[in-house]
């Protein structure tokens, strides 16, 4: 058969046979439904463990049940099912199928607590392993926290692990066991890995031993950074080994590791681990020296040695990760890395980084990050479990990283974000890795433009390999938006992918908890999918929120919980060409409609099916007459300054609540503009979100005009708070006036950088005759408090969901931070007229997280927001926790606009500010 290109809704529903090549895996939904992240032949990371589930083991304990749903116990574990053991001699009882003598095991208890459980060999009490909470059970939305206040829990197991003593053989039983003397009142154990651990590793002949030669101290009962550093400065120089010999070393911060091959008796006997008592941001690590400190290293082996953290938290300005800073012709192999917040962080430049043969556990963070510039650098045979944010990310900020490899990896149970992924990157190779259990906020493989400096030359470019991949149980939901994402996903977020080719080959998809194959955001081109089986499915096979071009042979897609098995809402945009083979996705009529619940392979959920007709609503002429409600808006012509892919303007007048609006990303100020036919009384506004949306605010104002050119206030900017208890709705009363069309201008979104809207409803009645009081009266005595809250701000440039709005919400514990390694940057905020100013009040989050930094800054003024003059001189200032991490500064200048600009900052080489204070006084 010809190869034809076709947008998929005029493609045949059956095509013509063609010769296929055979894929991996061959399942049944059903199958796919059970499956273990070991059960992959050839594909994953070769382990020295043996994984049981507990579900699959005996116990006298009770199953959480299979559940996929954010924030419960199931949607976390492996298999996503679990054992509760809650009274005294209840277990769950493993049987070895292979001699071991050590476990790791796998638990969540209740937040606050700590316990212990037994092993038991039959009836022998083995020995008790220490149990706690402290390193799991995060709150609230990104950034989360450690306060049940905020609400949203997540992040529930922790991992133990123990040394029999001795060697058990095959058909030996092994109990974790809740003993009479437990202090929790309940344990949650989701597996247990079982391995025959070799004893202890000698030093290597001619090696320095950093105990016997330098005075380490292997028993952890004191710092001992200095004397290994010392002993490492030694090996550097004098071209040694350096041996850490078996024990527990404790280290207040990074050793410096550069020229040097640093080796351990073994993962499971050479421990670095500890944090500084009063500095929370320095803790044990391995670093690479930075670009800018001389670096980076060069020829650097660490092995046979764990990095276990006292991490409980994510502060994503502190570096206490296990590995960082740079290291080029380096490796690090045989490494268990826990407790930190990203396992290896590296930031280039840098070439030719070989992670493998690892363990990285439970993580705050990250798995591992290539971050700026890493080129020719590869993670392979390593196993990543519980990371809170991507397992094994590429990230090319501002700096292009080329030519790395992720290969033969299992990555299980991301709590937030993706299994695998490369924001950005050129000629990247992504090959027989296994993934399995996306918690929520990403899928299982992800290609991207999205994140600060992800654009342009460091956008996805040249030739992408993803060939022999696993992606199982992977997708889920994103708790910002009311749909799932796809277990493969696209997401070209700062602009189209355009001129590179991405390869997927031999790939299998199986029991996805949403969509199989996702695009959104803008345009993708350049795919082609070749033996690629989606066996399980959801929601969808295909889900196309944006426009994409691809060739797809032999892929195939069977047990789609919706028919019809593809979601595409951008018409033609989706162009596929069929190059045989294909098949179960492919249909004359797409879905395009309200999004269904999903249908998981091992739960009872069920599917809502989509309406009998699916038309994309849109907007009627200006002639159509309101609506009995009484809404002008509902239906009437509307632009905004942009759009992101799909979430087209007329999203938010017609009607459904369920569809929305977003403008570009990081792009503020937006506006929205609605024009009502003509002339209409206007007294009020009502803006709407989805109603799953998480709680957000919006800096919003409202003017009004009656010829689309001149514009009158209508509503100052405020916030405008979309809250989900409150059904995400939110009533502004409006200067009444008459006018044929009615403005919003967003310049902030503490939830996404972006301007989002469901709904706007304009109404005539309940509006008012004096101006808003966001514009004070200018009779009303001068004001007293601070006159930059709730004010406008930007900045140059802005990191992640660290908005300028946070400047002026009057919760220090949000802050803006801009783009990293570009000073200067400033951040701008507008008190709505000039203003007699007496001082400045600037703060960063006052928590000791925050450790003492000096900024560099200078203040300017001004009147117009045109021309900027001096009011207060650059110079340093230091922000210490234990004075509330708080400056204030005197000044002396009648300004309308005030602006900080930084040039330094010695705790993060960004731009940080919590809180921007202005007093007359």
């Amino acid at each position: 058969m010809a190869n034809r290109t076709a947008p998929i809704a005029t493609l045949a529903a059956v095509l013509a046979a063609t010769a296929v090549t055979a894929v991996t895996w061959s399942s049944t939904p059903a199958q796919a439904a059970g499956l273990s992240p070991f059960d992959i032949s050839g594909r994953g990371a070769t382990v020295p463990f043996t994984e049981i589930e507990a579900e699959k083991a005996a116990t006298n304990g009770t199953s959480t049940g299979t559940d996929r749903t954010y924030g419960a116990l199931s949607s976390e574990a492996s298999g996503r099912e679990a054992v509760t053991l809650d009274a005294a001699g209840e277990y769950v009882e493993f049987t070895l199928t292979k001699p071991a003598n050590a476990v790791t095991f796998r638990y969540s208890v209740p937040d606050g607590r700590s316990g212990s459980l037994d092993l038991r060999a039959g009836s022998t009490l083995i020995k008790s392993v220490p149990v706690t909470s402290k390193y799991s059970w995060y709150y609230g939305y990104y950034p989360f926290t450690n306060n049940p206040g905020d609400g949203r829990p997540h992040h529930f197991y922790d991992e133990a692990r123990a040394l029999f003593g001795t060697t058990y053989q095959a058909g030996t039983k092994i109990r974790i066991q809740v003993s009479s003397t437990a202090q929790s009142p309940s344990f949650t154990i989701d597996l247990a890995d079982f391995e025959n651990v070799p004893g202890p590793i000698g030093k290597p002949a001619g090696a320095i031993d950093a105990v016997a030669d330098y005075g380490a101290d292997p028993t952890g009962a004191t710092d001992t950074t200095a004397r290994i550093q010392a002993a490492v400065d030694a090996g550097a120089a004098s071209g040694r080994v350096v041996y850490l010999p078996q024990g527990s070393y404790t280290l207040y911060s990074h050793v410096i590791v550069d020229r040097v091959t640093l080796a351990g008796a073994g993962p499971w006997y050479t421990v670095l681990g500890g944090r500084h008592p009063s500095q929370r941001n320095q803790a044990a690590g391995l670093y690479g020296k930075y670009v800018g400190q001389g670096g980076p290293s060069r020829n650097v082996t660490v092995k046979d040695l764990a990095v276990i953290g006292d991490i409980q938290e994510r502060v994503d300005e502190d570096q206490v990760n296990a590995f960082g800073g740079a290291m080029s012709n380096s490796t690090v192999d045989d490494v268990w890395m826990q407790h930190t917040k990203v396992g290896a962080w590296m930031d280039g430049p840098m070439d030719n980084f070989t992670i493998r043969n690892s363990r990285i556990l439970d993580q705050t963070a990250d798995g591992v990050n290539f971050h700026i510039g890493v080129t020719n650098s590869t993670v392979t045979n390593t196993f990543v479990r519980n990371t809170g944010d991507d397992g094994l990310a590429m990230w090319a900020e501002n700096t292009a990283n080329v030519g790395n490899a992720f290969t033969h990896n299992t990555v299980v149970a991301p709590i937030l974000a993706n299994n695998i992924v490369s924001y950005g990157g050129r000629d990247i190779t992504i090959s027989d890795n296994v993934m399995a259990e996306t918690v929520t906020n990403g899928g299982g493989l992800h290609v991207a433009n999205r994140y600060p400096g992800v654009t342009g030359p460091t956008a996805v470019a040249g030739t992408w390999t993803l060939a022999r991949n696993t992606l199982i149980r992977t997708g889920n939901s994103d708790y910002n938006w009311n749909f799932g994402i796809g277990a493969l996903w696209f997401w070209p977020d700062q602009g189209a992918i355009t001129g590179a080719t991405i390869n997927v080959t031999d790939t299998d998809i199986l029991d996805s908890s949403y969509a199989g194959i996702q695009w959104i955001g803008n345009g993708t081109s350049g795919l082609n999918l070749t033996n690629v089986n989606i066996a399980g499915a959801g929601t969808f096979a295909l889900q196309a929120q944006a426009p994409a071009t691809a060739t797809f042979k032999n892929v195939k897609a069977t047990g789609i919980a919706q028919n019809p098995p593809t979601y595409n809402c951008t018409g033609s945009g989706l162009a596929i060409t069929d190059a045989g083979g294909n098949s179960g996705w492919q249909t004359p009529t797409p879905y395009c409609g309200p999004w269904p619940a999903p249908k998981w392979g091992n739960s009872t959920t069920t599917p809502s099916g989509p309406p009998a007709s699916s038309p994309t609503p849109g907007p009627s002429t200006s002639s159509t007459p309101p609506p009995s409600n009484g809404n002008l808006a509902r239906g009437k012509p509307v632009t905004a300054t942009s759009s992101n892919g799909n979430y087209v303007a007329a999203n938010a007048v017609d009607g459904n609540a369920a569809t929305y609006w977003e403008s570009a990303n990081n792009a503020f100020p937006q506006t929205y503009t609605v024009d009502l036919g003509s002339a209409q009384t206007v007294g009020r506004a009502v803006l709407k979100l989805p109603a799953g949306w998480e709680k957000r605010t919006e800096t919003v104002a409202v003017s009004g005009s009656t010829d689309g050119s001149s514009w009158t206030s209508l509503a100052g900017a405020g916030g405008v708070t979309l809250d989900p208890a409150s059904g995400n709705s939110a009533t502004l009363a409006l200067t009444t006036g008459n006018h044929r069309y009615v403005r919003l201008t967003f310049s902030a979104n503490s939830g996404w950088p972006a301007a989002q809207l469901a709904e706007l409803e304009v109404y005539a009645s309940g509006g008012t005759t004096t101006p808003p009081t966001s514009a004070p009266p200018t009779t009303t005595a001068p004001p007293t408090g601070n006159l930059a809250a709730g004010r406008t701000a930007t900045a140059t440039s802005q990191a992640d969901v660290y908005t300028p709005a946070n400047v002026t919400d009057g919760n220090a514990s949000s802050y803006w931070e801009s783009g990293s390694n570009a000073f200067p940057q400033s951040i701008t905020v507008d008190l709505g007229q000039n203003r007699t100013l007496g001082r400045v009040v600037l703060k960063l989050p006052p928590t000791t997280a925050w450790a003492t930094r000096t900024e560099t800054l200078s203040i300017l003024g001004s009147t117009d927001g045109s021309a900027y003059s001096t009011v207060k001189a650059s110079a340093g200032y230091t922000f210490d926790p234990a004075s509330g991490n708080t400056v204030t500064i005197p000044v002396s200048a009648t300004q309308r606009y005030l602006r900080v600009t930084v040039t330094g900052n010695t705790g993060w080489p960004a731009g940080q500010l919590s809180e921007i204070e202005a007093y007359p006084s």
